[in-house]
């Protein structure tokens, strides 16, 4: 606290000062302090001391200048002190609010000050009309700036005052590469990893790496202000004054030409040299007290900085930076926050005029208190600023001075000080500081990092592809029943289903399963493949293509005895149709790739997510596939439906979604209709006027989704009745670990006095190995003659390997339906010289009806499927509509297809067509003890002539 009268009236003032600032921009007067008797100097020396080390206890920024600087002139030494004040540390100690001060500005024109006195006398002036000796001067001067790194001499390169701003411009790039990498999809570790080793380099760049100058110079904020200030602008009119990022060249030849006209000022001396010194400390003030910032700094400083001059003299130069300071603030229009309080000498007070008009003559002392006078003298300093910056003044004085005599009764002690100075400013941290400060900071970068590393974390679990911040909204990710993951959904941007299936690490052996062998393809050949014709439509045939989904099952669960076979099949397929057309046709096909995972068991996500990319891509036509019947293919196909997207099926064979909807068109028979014909095989079995018990042995759906079983033993149970068999009752076996239960069910079966002379088996291919194994242990089935029959699930099976054989004896017959009679339209059609020429594994081959590769018809199906939603959807040869498309197949008819003729002409509406591909196959024990699969009959596609018994004989060997 002050000590004497005048000390509490000026304490009061600067405090008003510190009030006003925290709101506004009040003009800050030089506060010249001097005694009116000459001995009472040094009190008011020490009066100064006394409100700096006041203000000090406040937390203002402020600092002291006692110190006798070297320098030849008193302006020199001037500057000198300025020079003193550019060091950080000099204003504010701990109890400063804020972090320090940063003066980039004083630093570079002290850096150029220091490179004309390393050149000295070895740098003279260039001889008039001489512009060789301009350019090597320059030259010289440019290479010393090199060396020093544009710094003062002696800075330490790493303690610069702040090194954030050093890097203004290496963060912000390292930051922008790290953005780039997330908008690019690349995962965190990788954007964290391009952006820390982006640092890294600039960093290199600009601290270790000798060059002409620090990268990024022309960027930085101390260089926008030395190429724009109106200051230094005077003497090169006709030179470049912009800096750009995009001109990196110009902008360094501009600094370079305004560093060389900078340090001749600077070497000339003189007022020049003194004045930019101060216009640099004035300019940075102002820029760390400006509240627009990032930071919000000026909101963090609410007390304006201040400098105290306990002696302001000639010998320390006090008394010019005085007059430069109130120069510089009338040549220039914008006001800076520092206020100075300097104690002079009572006899250098006249010296802070500049006329030698005569001052008028004081008047008398007043008998008002001091502090009125105080205030008095304030209002009228601040009234009259604007009229005394005028140099047509008639008595030209310094306008920013204001000169403060202190009488002797004020330099005296007073005892009741406390009672009458207050601390009008509050010094407690703002609302600023408190909000936007480095711990703040802290914790909002801890939250907003948890919370981006938790949203990673979610998108991750959720979705097959995705980053920190975004993620492929087309798949997701589902739990498998193994307690895996599937992914769920249409493959886009990259995706593909091969890297989560257990082929992708062990290889094509893994895609084996209990009910046949594996293509010689792999589903990631065939995604691969498919990328391909997808990217060259897309690159060359933008403007004329049309977009097909293919929709199966592409995730498998060995465990629990599931394929990957059909999906590969049938992927397989359409990857065939799409090359042939693209090989072909004007208008081109792509191909996406759904995936509705194990067996199907999540194809409504699958669908929605269909519709959902539907909706914005207008090329989609249509959608292949969704080959299982389940409890959840009503819903598929209704969301299908209201998305506008008609189906074309392979082996759907569900009775019921051509009569409920009338997107659906599928090429396989219906179960009701495969039953009527297995109905041929059950009357030769059937003996006139004999007791015949059959049964239906069907796998439990009450946990499954199976709806395929469901309608096999529906439509199997009613066969066997209009056939006049006995019928036993159904019988119905549960699954468990991927295995079906039977034993029990064939024990009961074999070993009563009703033994039934026909089965049929209504479950799926993987379950029939099993099934033929247990009859085979028991006496009461294995001896008498038994037949077994099925639907199409079995056509996936290939029975000439001797792992699948499913013949135990020789009075055990197994009669099953298949979708795809292939031999009969084998001459006409050119899908096996296709299928060698494209699909992978055949090129070698000599393909046939019956190749392993080809022969189950899944293949097939799923080649004539699309190539029949193609031409529908290009009809007459232009990309249509998927309204246009729905309505075109039932326009469609195609000839020479795998399964021969697919005619959609005569389909009705609600209602089941005709025509369908159909074989009837009996598998025999040979008597080499392995299976032997022979066609009983059957009718290629497009064959509307109804199979009869005497045709469809099993008393003869086709």
């Amino acid at each position: 606290m002050p000590e004497t009268g005048a000390g509490i009236h000026l304490q009061n003032q600067l405090e008003m000062l510190a009030q006003d600032f925290r709101t506004s921009d009040p003009p800050m007067p030089v506060f010249v302090v001097h005694a009116q008797d000459a001995g009472d100097d040094e009190p008011v020396a020490a009066l100064v001391r006394q409100l700096y080390a006041g203000q000090e206890a406040h937390g203002t920024r402020c600092a002291s200048a006692q110190d006798t600087y070297e320098g030849d002139t008193e302006v020199r030494r001037a500057a000198a002190m300025v020079r003193a004040l550019s060091d950080p540390k000099k204003w504010g100690g701990r109890k400063a609010l804020y972090r320090r001060y940063a003066f980039p500005r004083l630093r570079l024109v002290h850096a150029i000050d220091d490179a004309v006195a390393h050149l000295g006398a070895s740098w003279p002036s260039p001889a008039p009309g001489s512009p060789e000796a301009g350019q090597d001067q320059r030259q010289r001067l440019l290479n010393q700036l090199a060396e020093q790194r544009w710094r003062p001499k002696g800075r330490p390169r790493w303690r610069s005052g702040l090194p954030l701003f050093d890097m203004a411009h290496i963060l912000p790039a390292s930051l922008l590469t790290v953005l780039a990498a997330l908008l690019a999809r690349a995962p965190w570790y990788a954007a964290g990893a391009s952006g820390l080793g982006f640092l890294v380099l600039l960093t290199v760049l600009n601290y270790v790496l000798p060059g002409r100058a620090p990268i990024f110079l022309w960027l930085r904020r101390e260089s926008r202000w030395f190429m724009t200030t109106t200051f230094l602008r005077g003497a090169d009119q006709d030179k470049p004054t912009e800096v750009s990022l995009l001109r990196p060249v110009r902008s360094w030849k501009a600094i370079a030409a305004r560093a060389s006209d900078v340090a001749e000022a600077l070497r000339a001396g003189g007022d020049f040299h003194l004045q930019l010194c101060v216009l640099a400390l004035r300019e940075d003030l102002r820029d760390n007290h400006r509240r627009a910032s990032w930071d919000l700094r000026g909101f963090k400083r609410p007390r304006p900085p201040m400098l105290f001059l306990p002696h302001a003299d000639a010998a320390n130069g006090g008394l010019q930076l005085i007059r430069a300071v109130s120069d510089v603030r009338s040549r220039r229009s914008e006001l800076d926050p520092l206020i100075v309080v300097a104690a002079v000498h009572a006899q250098d007070v006249p010296r802070l005029e500049r006329s030698a008009v005569p001052a008028p003559p004081a008047a008398e002392p007043s008998r008002r208190p001091f502090g009125e006078r105080l205030r008095g003298w304030r209002r009228e300093w601040t009234q009259n600023l604007r009229a005394e910056q005028s140099p047509s003044r008639e008595r030209s004085v310094l306008p920013w001075v204001m000169k403060i005599p202190l009488p002797h009764d004020q330099l005296e002690p007073v005892e009741d000080r406390d009672a009458r100075f207050h601390l009008r400013a509050s010094t407690r941290p703002t609302l600023a500081r408190l909000v936007w400060a480095l711990h703040t900071l802290a914790l909002v970068v801890v939250v907003m990092s948890a919370g981006t590393i938790m949203r990673a974390e979610a998108l991750h679990d959720r979705y097959c592809s995705s980053s920190v911040l975004t993620a492929n909204r087309d798949t997701r990710r589902v739990s498998a029943p193994d307690g895996g993951t599937e992914c769920i959904g249409i493959a886009t941007a990259g995706v593909r289903f091969s890297d989560w299936l257990p082929s992708a690490k062990a290889g094509p052996d893994t895609e084996r399963v209990s009910a046949g062998g594996a293509p010689p393809w792999t589903v990631a050949d065939l995604e691969q493949r498919i990328a391909g014709q997808n990217a060259e439509v897309l690159a060359r045939h933008a403007d004329s293509y049309v977009t097909v989904v293919y929709a199966g099952p592409l995730s498998a669960d060995p465990a629990q005895g599931t394929s990957l076979v059909k999906g590969a099949e049938e992927l397989a397929g359409v990857y065939l149709a799409q090359a042939v057309i693209n090989e072909t046709y004007t208008v081109k096909l792509r191909v996406l790739v759904a995936n509705g995972g194990v067996d199907l068991g999540h194809q409504v996500e699958m669908a929605e997510a269909i519709a959902a990319y539907a909706g914005q891509d207008p090329t989609v036509v249509g959608v292949v596939g969704t080959g299982r019947d389940l409890r959840s293919s009503r819903r598929t196909t209704e969301i299908l439906m209201k998305a506008g997207l008609p189906i074309v099926s392979g082996t759907n064979s569900a009775t019921y979604l051509p009569v409920e909807y009338a997107n659906w068109f599928s090429l396989a028979a219906t179960d009701e209709w495969q039953t009527r014909q297995m109905g041929l095989i059950a009357a030769q079995l059937r003996t006139p006027s004999t007791r015949q018990y059959a049964l239906v042995l069907a796998r439990d759906t009450a946990r499954t989704d199976d709806l395929y079983t469901d309608e096999q033993a529906r439509y199997g149970q009613e066969m066997l009745v209009d056939r006049d068999f006995t019928p036993l009752p159904q019988r119905r076996y549960a699954l468990k670990g991927g295995k079906p239960e039977l034993r029990r069910h064939v024990q009961e079966i074999c070993r009563g006095d009703r033994v039934p002379s026909v089965i049929y088996f209504a479950g799926r291919a993987e379950d029939v190995g099993p099934l033929m194994t247990q009859l085979s242990a028991e006496t009461g089935c294995s001896k008498k003659p038994l037949a077994v029959l099925t639907g199409d699930d079995l056509s996936k099976v290939d029975f000439s390997s001797t792992r699948n054989s499913v013949a135990p004896g020789p009075n055990v017959t197994l009669y099953h339906a298949a979708l795809a009679e292939l031999e009969k339209a084998f001459r006409q059609t050119s899908f096996y010289v296709d299928a060698r020429k494209h699909l992978p594994g055949l090129a070698d081959q000599s393909l046939r009806p019956d190749s392993p590769a080809l022969a189950s018809g899944q293949t097939a199906l799923a080649h004539d499927a699309t190539q029949a939603l193609y031409d529908a959807a290009t009809y007459p040869e232009k990309a249509q509509s998927r309204a246009a498309t729905w309505v075109n197949l039932r326009m469609v008819r195609l000839e020479a297809m795998a399964t021969g003729t697919i005619d959609f002409t005569h389909a009705p509406l609600y209602d089941d067509r005709t025509g369908h591909s159909i074989v009837i196959k009996a598998v025999r024990r040979t008597e080499q003890g392995t299976a032997d699969s022979d066609v009983v009959c059957g009718r290629k596609a497009g064959d509307t002539r109804p199979l009869t018994q005497a045709e469809c004989s099993i008393n003869r060997r086709n």
